[in-house]
């Protein structure tokens, strides 16, 4: 070879010898073609990569890497191979010399490999001096070389007998050091130095996971193996990437929208500068209106982009994902061109096995490396996804904290969370199919152009069904879209009665009214499942849509091909190749009105957001806070303010100045605007005019107490740090000391949402106990004092804000109505409409005799019979405060908030409000499977499969059919039996499409029955249960039963059923195709089954609880942020401002810590599960290469279409698998809460009681002792009276002596725990409970609305005639309001009763009582929700018209008892005195003590 010319050397490199290479046994390339492109390919790979590379590594610096062992041993064995290449170099230099004449090659190719391992070198030395641990780059080159020296190794050891020595031995040395590099390169380097491995207690294994790993998501393993032996816990979640974090995304996305904000301000002022020019024209100056008219005439302004904000923030990362889809979609085009030439060479005889096997191992390859793009792809679009909500959700979080008043109107709590999280979550979703955007007609376009060259144009009739097809998609996915509405309206209106009927439950009982209700729930819960039924059908024609357009493109496409001309011939090649083109198509023709519908959905977020995000913000300069003017702490100089630009002033003319150290009281009328005035202070309204300075910090109490979700402990320390001797004083001044002996966990108590579980008077003075706390200079409260009682008041103005508590010497402005107070303060300030009328000390404005004497003789009255009141016993405050002093009074109170709670409940509750609910952990049970196979009905869930086999049956035979008919193109018989071909192929088709609509619509029909059963099942049970159940269940947790529970099983649960028996039963189809191709495939299965497994157990147990993890972290990000929205002013006031909204970055942050590994776990099990997908891919194409002589090519393109179709399946079965875990569990919750023990039987056919009964109202107890609940003590022992018909009775007693559960035993919401009462002879406990219930009348102490009309609220079962109605309105004095109303007795009620006061509210209780006028009335008498005129007219009321009747009153006054018939009073659960009142109070006991508090005995 040596002597050969040049020109001859070229033809010989480029030409190759086909005999040698392709025609042959044992092929082998030629020793040019070897030495030059072979040896040249990963040269020319690495010098294209490299520059990229190097401004890659350039800009991204990680630290760098210590020189380790690793690094030495491929420094060193990169010189080397270099000193090897060269050794061959210098060796064709030196047989130059000798006179020999060499090929070109022989200096070139050891020059370029030469220089190429020095540039190797290099990278390994520069990359470690970057930080990076694992090199892709390198990887690929060093697989590279390895895999081309394996060609050339080959190639000499068939030649054998070594001609040149030097040569041969310089190569064996460099193929094993490159091998050596290959492996090295396998294995990571340390972290970097400083880098955050070390100081992170638990690090994402990613950054530093090798190149291998990375693509393989190998290093997720070490998780899925822990998720897979315990179910994993939120300590075992790494932490997240620096990149993904808040602190580093939300900045960045401010960053870029702050510079969209400044581009639009700055072309804005562009537009107005030009304007002032007609304003001086037209001497404008004095008359703004007109200025402002002008400018309102320029051009709209433009609104800053959010949408360019988001793509500079996350635009390139998310590049990187597409140009991997790019390479994807490329590659998706190999394998059918593969398959082609597969099923052609079986065709041929004679020729080279090692091409069939070329082929098989092309195809394999191919679609692993497909994978691999395919999953890095989605981890970018998922990554983005993920980052864009938390860059979203931060962005919000923040802006909330600082929006105006007017801004705030404009968005409500909900809404602003609403943005949260169903717009930010519809980015996330989002991301994931954005690509497709581009990517779906990439691939229609690229497959439509191969079908071209397969069948011609009779591709045109297959593309012409599929537009067809899109608008019918299209139409289906509009239809079901106003499906989805109404259907989300009806579940509103569901969910938003039950929670009104879970929390009037007890009244319910008490009125027997369950059925009503029953039957308004079952009413909406039909028209629900109506529409549902819809979308059902709607659903089922679009599954038909999905599975038969490939079938009925491809016999359209073949229909046309074959009639068209009669030389066109369907055999296999073209048959199976266009066969899995079309399955190509499948995907994109389906996705892309998804997509474009996701776009339109987002498109509206995205308004949506960036109008929220461009509210005007509140001006941080509105207070001067830099003013030194010593003398004054707080000055107003002609101060005019509104709550919004538009709105007129609210507080005009304001002039004020406070000396420091001084306490100032702001008096006035409700609706003067002194609470505007605090707000102004505190710089949240919009200063018109004028100049407010305030020296020093602020500490503000709002009116409506702020309270967060958090120990006591914590709302009080308001982010200070603590020191015990101070905060024990403050809690003594505040009065707070004896209510933390009451509290289960002390001041570690955790306080719920908006302080649920304290009173209004203890909210108050934990607000108030923070302020002071917080050590202020200037403190602004806002009538702090009126949600205390009397003496409370007293103590917290002399502890606290007077002249001797703990704020004398600081600056103090106090709203107030308490007018004792106001001679002890400095200065008065009195505020008359929004101006400020007087100001002066307290005798300066008594002299004055103006405004505020006026408004002194007004409320002086009131205010000393209120504090009369506070020791006497007639007025009852709204919250129980000051244990110590147990005076009748408070104790009444707090029977009034612990109606059913005994005193017990108390200790066995422990530190927590309420026990938690049990998350599930591990696998669900069958018996939960089974449960809901029984709710469907087991004879239709067997149908179902039935038909879903025959489905499957009806697709395998017709592509086997269509296997045959591609073989009689070798028969050459295709023009005797074209006609019945097309027509058997058709109708076995057609039969797939009508069973799969039969399965889908039957398997739909059967989801809807199991979720009526379900739900009825769980609505009876929880009106049949007992009260206690619900004393001791949040309502949340019921309620969630009936929303998120019922709405997996209404909507969620039988699509993943109709998905996973989908999947299940075409991976089954795909197995018995190829086996009964290729039986010998059937020993391939059993290993990969059962690696199949594996995986799927693995992959299941980890994402199940990802999931749930994921889920309960999300659920505090919102509850944080509606909680922050509401106390905006009170975090601003104390700059706490950045605290939050690191608080908020945390919980968000935490959050994605569960959702990242959920994201990794998909791709994780996605690679597994295609390669093992890949490798049936293999197995097929190589079984059908090794039997194929005994194969038809029909045969062998069904068994390799069909195997590459597997994949796909295989995946989806996993995910559903998975997904059916998860979401029958909801089936479980609901089982869980259908089989609760209930109550009595509401009717007993054989005990009923004469429906006259009772006709004298006689009550009688023997022995009758009741408890609460099992275990518990008893709360009445052993009480024997008996009462005459028409007797009245007043019961009293002290806290927990029993008075309100006598009356619930007379209900029997409490069942008798030994004795029995009787009323005129019949005994209660043997009849049915609505029997008893409908007999007897209660009065509750609260009264419960519902919404709907006055009338349904008086009557809800239509029983008496609207005269009977209105008769009864006159009595309880509510005719006038009700008639005056347009709607009369349609007048709607809110929840609640929201749009009645407390007052009106207690009147229709009466009403509903005049209207059953039962023999029996039960009175738990009204508190302070009633004037005291109102509760005259309901004592005289019930004089008049209960005069026959037997009244037991729960007395709270005792004024409306002393003419009762006699007076029990109970003490401790037994009887202590019962006889007339007038003979108690002789008898000088327990009874004259209370009258002699109450005044009413001397």
């Amino acid at each position: 070879m040596r002597t050969e010319s040049a020109q001859e050397f070229y033809i010989y490199l480029f030409i190759d010898d086909p005999n040698l290479t392709l025609y042959t046994d044992s092929p082998d390339l030629t020793e040019c073609f070897q030495m030059s492109l072979l040896s040249w390919f990963p040269s020319i790979y690495l010098w294209i990569a490299f520059p990229l590379y190097f401004l890659y590594l350039k800009r991204s610096n990680r630290g760098y890497i210590m020189m380790s062992l690793l690094n030495r041993v491929k420094t060193v064995v990169g010189v080397i191979l270099w000193i090897v290449c060269w050794t061959d170099l210098f060796s064709s230099f030196h047989e130059l010399q000798q006179g020999t004449v060499l090929s070109p090659l022989f200096f070139v190719t050891p020059l370029v490999v030469g220089i190429t391992m020095l540039l190797a070198t290099f990278l390994i030395q520069y990359e470690r001096l970057r930080g990076v641990q694992s090199s892709g780059v390198l990887f690929v080159f060093w697989l590279l070389s390895v895999l081309c020296a394996i060609v050339r190794f080959r190639s000499k050891i068939l030649k054998g007998g070594i001609t040149d020595k030097l040569r041969f031995t310089t190569f064996c040395i460099s193929f094993a050091l490159i091998v050596i590099e290959l492996l090295l390169s396998c294995f990571n380097e340390k972290a970097p130095l400083f880098s955050s491995v070390d100081t992170d207690p638990n690090p994402c294994p990613e950054p530093s996971a090798g190149f291998l790993s990375t693509i393989t998501f190998w290093w997720f393993t070490s998780m899925a193996i822990k998720g897979y032996k315990n179910p994993l816990e939120s300590k075992d979640l790494w932490s997240l990437n620096k990149r993904d974090t808040s602190d580093v995304i939300v900045p960045n996305l401010l960053k870029e929208w702050e510079r969209e904000k400044a581009k639009v301000e700055r072309n804005t002022q562009a537009t107005y500068s030009k304007s002032p020019s007609a304003a001086e024209a037209n001497h404008v100056d004095g008359a703004p209106e007109e200025a402002e008219v002008l400018l309102s005439e320029q051009p709209k302004a433009k609104q800053p982009s959010f949408l360019r904000a988001l793509l500079r923030s996350f635009g390139p990362y998310f590049l990187i994902g597409s140009a991997y889809k790019l390479l994807q979609d490329l590659i998706t085009f190999v394998n059918p061109v593969l398959l082609r030439m597969l099923i052609s060479f079986t065709k041929q005889k004679g020729v080279p096995t090692w091409w069939g096997f070329a082929l098989s191992f092309l195809m394999f390859s191919c679609a692993v490396l497909q994978t691999l793009i395919l999953h890095q792809h989605f981890q970018y679009c998922f990554v983005t996804g993920m980052n864009l909500r938390t860059g979203i959700t931060g962005a919000i979080y923040r802006k909330s904290l600082v929006i105006t008043n007017a801004a705030k109107r404009s968005s409500t709590v909900g809404e602003i969370v609403n943005l949260m999280s169903v717009d930010a979550q519809r980015f996330q979703d989002l991301t994931t199919f954005l690509n497709m955007l581009w990517s779906a007609p990439l691939q229609i376009i690229l497959a439509l152009y191969f079908l071209w060259q397969n069948l011609g144009p009779s591709v045109l009739a297959g593309v012409a069904v599929m537009v067809l097809l899109i608008p019918l998609n299209a139409a289906i996915v509009m239809k079901t879209r106003a499906f989805q509405v109404a259907q989300m309206q009806y579940k509103d209106s569901r969910i938003k009665l039950m929670n009104e009927i879970l929390n009037g439950i007890k009244v319910l009982k008490l009125y027997a009214w369950e059925n009503s209700f029953k039957d308004k729930v079952l009413e909406i819960r039909q028209k629900e499942l109506n529409v549902l039924r819809k979308m059902a059908y709607l659903g089922a024609l679009s599954t038909v849509a999905w599975t038969s357009a490939p079938f009925l493109v491809a016999l359209t496409s073949f229909a046309v091909y074959v009639m068209v001309d009669e030389n066109n011939v369907l055999d296999a090649e073209k048959a199976f190749v266009s066969l899995s083109l079309f399955n190509i198509l499948r995907f994109p023709l389906n996705m892309l009105p998804q997509v474009i519908s996701s776009v339109a959905q987002a498109s509206v977020s995205l308004k949506r957001i960036q109008q929220f995000l461009s509210h005007d913000e509140l001006d941080p300069d509105v207070v001067d806070r830099k003013n030194t003017a010593a003398d004054f702490a707080v000055t107003v100089t002609n101060g005019k303010f509104s709550w919004a630009k538009k709105d007129p002033a609210t507080l005009h003319n304001i002039n004020l100045m406070v000396p420091q150290g001084s306490l100032l009281a702001v008096v006035g009328h409700v609706g003067c605007g002194k609470s505007s005035l605090v707000c102004a202070l505190l710089g949240e309204m919009e200063k018109l005019e004028g100049e407010i300075s305030i020296l020093g910090s602020v500490a503000y109490v709002p009116q409506q107490a702020w309270i967060q979700n958090a120990t006591l402990r914590d709302n009080i320390l308001f982010g200070q740090p603590y020191n015990e001797c101070k905060y024990r004083a403050v809690l003594d001044a505040c009065a707070l000391t004896p209510d933390l002996d009451v509290l289960p966990g002390g001041d570690m108590t955790e306080i719920g949402e908006k302080g649920i579980n304290l009173s209004g008077g203890q909210r108050q003075r934990v607000s108030l106990a923070r302020a002071l706390y917080n050590d202020a200079d200037v403190y602004l409260l806002d009538d702090p004092l009126s949600a205390v009682d009397a003496h409370v008041a007293k103590h917290i103005f002399d502890k606290v804000i007077g002249p001797e508590g703990k704020l004398a010497g600081k600056t103090r402005i106090l709203v107030t109505h308490g007018i004792s107070f106001l001679p002890q303060v400095n200065n008065i300030l009195v505020m008359v409409e929004g101006s400020v009328s007087e100001m002066g000390s307290y005798q300066d404005l008594l002299k004055q005799n103006g405004a505020f004497a006026e408004f002194l003789r007004n409320y002086a009255l009131e205010d000393i019979t209120e504090e009369d009141e506070a020791l006497g016993i007639s007025v009852i405050s709204a919250d129980s405060e000051n244990p110590r002093k147990m005076s009748v009074r408070m104790r009444r109170c707090s029977e009034r908030k612990h109606v059913e709670l005994p005193p017990e409940k108390k200790r066995d509750q422990g530190e927590k409000l309420i026990q938690a609910e049990k998350a599930e952990t591990g696998r669900v049970k069958l018996k939960v499977f089974w449960e809901y196979t029984r709710a469907v009905g087991p004879l239709l869930s067997i149908f179902i499969c039935f038909l879903y086999g025959c489905q499957n049956a009806a697709s395998i035979g017709a592509n086997i059919w269509l296997s045959q008919w591609t073989n009689d193109a070798l028969d050459n018989r295709t023009e005797e039996n074209k006609h019945m071909r097309v027509g058997v192929y058709a109708s076995l088709g057609i039969l797939q499409g009508i069973l799969v609509l039969i399965c889908s619509f039957t398997l739909n029909l059967g989801g809807i029955a199991a979720a009526r059963k379900l739900h009825s099942g769980l609505l009876e049970n929880k009106f049949h249960t007992p009260q206690s159940f619900y004393d001791t269940t949040p309502i949340g947790r019921i309620i969630n039963r009936f929303s998120k529970d019922i709405y997996v099983i209404d909507e969620v649960l039988p699509s993943t059923v109709l998905m996973f028996l989908g999947t299940f039963f075409s991976s089954m189809s795909t197995m018995i195709v190829i086996i009964s191709s290729t039986p010998i495939f059937a020993v391939v299965i059993a290993p990969l089954a059962l690696i199949y497994f594996f995986v799927q157990r693995f992959y299941v147990a980890t994402s199940r609880q990802l999931k749930r993890l994921e889920s309960v972290s999300r659920s505090p990000i919102y509850s944080h942020f509606s909680e922050t929205i509401t106390g905006t002013s009170v975090i601003r006031a104390f700059g706490r401002h950045n605290a939050f909204v690191l608080l908020s970055d945390l919980k968000v942050d935490e959050n994605q810590k569960s959702c990242y590994p959920g994201i990794v776990s998909n791709r994780w099990l996605g690679v597994r599960i295609e390669f093992i997908g890949n490798c049936i891919v293999l197995f097929a194409a190589l079984f059908a290469v090794i039997g194929k002589d005994s194969l038809s090519p029909g045969l062998v393109g069904l068994s390799v279409s069909y195997a590459l179709q597997v994949t796909m399946s295989l995946n989806w079965m996993v995910r559903m698998t998975s997904d059916l875990e998860s979401n029958i569990v909801a089936v479980e919750r609901v089982k869980e809460y259908s089989e609760t023990e209930t109550e009595a039987p509401w009717d007993v056919e054989d005990k009923k009681p004469p429906p006259e009964w009772p006709q004298t109202g006689k009550v009688e107890f023997l022995n009758y002792s009741v408890r609460y609940r099992e275990g518990l003590d008893l709360v009445l022992k052993n009480l024997t009276l008996s009462i005459k018909g028409g007797e009245k009775i007043g019961i009293v007693g002290r806290t927990g002596a029993g008075k309100s559960s006598m009356t619930l035993c007379l209900f029997r919401l409490l069942e008798a725990a030994s004795g029995e009462i009787t009323v005129d002879g019949v005994k209660i406990s043997e009849i049915g409970l609505h029997d008893l219930r409908s007999k007897l009348t209660i009065i509750p102490q609260e009264p419960v609305l519902f919404s709907g009309d006055l009338r349904m609220n008086l009557d809800p079962f239509e029983k008496y005639s609207d005269d009977e109605v209105w008769r009864a309105l006159e009595l309880s004095h509510l005719k006038k309001f009700v008639a005056n109303h347009p709607s009369k007795l349609n007048l709607e009620c809110t929840e609640g009763g929201e749009n009645l006061s407390v007052g009106q509210r207690q009147l229709v209780c009466l009403a509903r009582a005049l209207l059953r006028k039962t023999r029996i009335l039960i009175l738990d008498e009204a508190t302070a929700a009633i004037d005291l005129e109102t509760d005259d007219l309901i004592q005289s009321t019930i004089r008049t018209q209960f005069e026959d009747c037997t009244v037991f009153t729960i007395a709270h006054r005792l004024n409306t008892i002393m003419d009762y018939t006699r007076v029990l009073v109970l003490d401790k659960g037994r009887i202590a005195e019962f006889d007339t009142p007038a003979n108690l109070i002789a008898q000088k006991g327990i009874f004259y003590g209370m009258a002699k508090d109450a005044g009413l005995a001397s």
